[in-house]
């Protein structure tokens, strides 16, 4: 049973999970909606035996996570994500450490990437260059695509929050079997993150973050300067392993050249039959081999 430590980092308390020597190489592991930290437990174990110090928080809204002030917005955009993981490696006082993560995680892991690069050795990405640009948000895709995303569009609305409210845990399940339609979990699984679900913010965060996505709502005015530069789509210019997983309901990357103008340091793109969204659980030989392959290099 790993031991969660609560530590004060900018906007919020953040529970993490801090495993290994304290003199490793640092990583930073970041889970996705609607997932929390034990999606990472395996990929922390083999970290932690190659000698890393492994980092993984519970994102704002998940786990015991909490805001320190009731009048803080419960946003749920990428800058403040991003500005959530520079506060809690600016109060551990990591300079450096190799980033890894898929959806929102992976989001916080490019936000820091793209704008503050001195502070990430490398970057784990799954799905790509994972920055929004809510300008483009309202422009209609094939129908196809579109219903892959109506969970979001379901959030747009009062009933969808009120649906999230009332059935958090059935909604997130049903999330899971689509975007892994071939990974056999547990309903212990399931119910082991599901409890980070109860965070008396989550609804309030995941709501507004399909929100502002699609230019619903206005985001945290402390971060518009870091919301304009996210916009103008920087190139991330630290070493990067993409990863898919070709099973994956939500999103998938296949092609490696749509992302050539992203990265400029670009190792590799990893495509791994059978996986879906949640790669780490699904695949963590594959996903800590690519974070210790960026630790090495660093």
């Amino acid at each position: 049973m790993r031991t969660v430590r609560q530590v004060d980092a900018g906007d919020l308390s953040v529970g993490l999970w801090d495993e290994g020597p304290r003199d490793g190489p640092a990583v930073v592991l970041l889970h996705g909606f609607p997932y929390d930290i034990h999606a990472y437990e395996a990929v922390t174990d083999r970290l932690v035996e190659r000698g890393c110090r492994v980092l993984v928080p519970f994102l704002r809204g998940y786990g015991s996570t909490r805001f320190l002030a009731a009048d803080t917005l419960r946003s749920g955009e990428q800058a403040v994500l991003g500005a959530d993981l520079r506060a809690l490696m600016d109060t551990l006082r990591i300079e450096s450490a190799v980033l890894a993560g898929y959806d929102w995680g992976g989001r916080a892991a490019c936000v820091v990437a793209a704008t503050w690069p001195e502070r990430c050795a490398g970057l784990v990405s799954c799905n790509g260059y994972n920055l929004l640009h809510p300008p483009d948000a309202m422009a209609p895709d094939e129908p196809a695509n579109e219903a892959r995303y109506w969970y979001q569009f379901y959030l747009h609305g009062e009933r969808g929050r009120r649906g999230l409210e009332q059935h958090r845990q059935a909604m997130a399940k049903l999330l899971w079997q689509m975007w892994s339609p071939r990974w056999p979990f547990t309903e212990a699984d399931f119910l082991r993150s599901a409890a980070a679900f109860d965070n008396p913010d989550f609804v309030e965060v995941v709501v507004h973050s399909y929100r502002h996505r699609h230019g619903l709502v206005p985001g945290d005015a402390r971060f518009l300067e870091l919301e304009a530069q996210l916009l103008t789509r920087p190139v991330i210019q630290v070493p990067t392993i993409l990863l898919d997983g070709l099973a994956d309901g939500v999103a998938v990357e296949p092609d490696t050249r749509s992302h050539a103008r992203h990265f400029a340091r670009l190792v590799r793109h990893e495509r791994v039959d059978g996986v879906g969204h949640n790669f780490p659980q699904e695949c963590p030989a594959v996903f800590a081999a690519a974070v210790m392959d960026l630790v090495e290099a660093a």
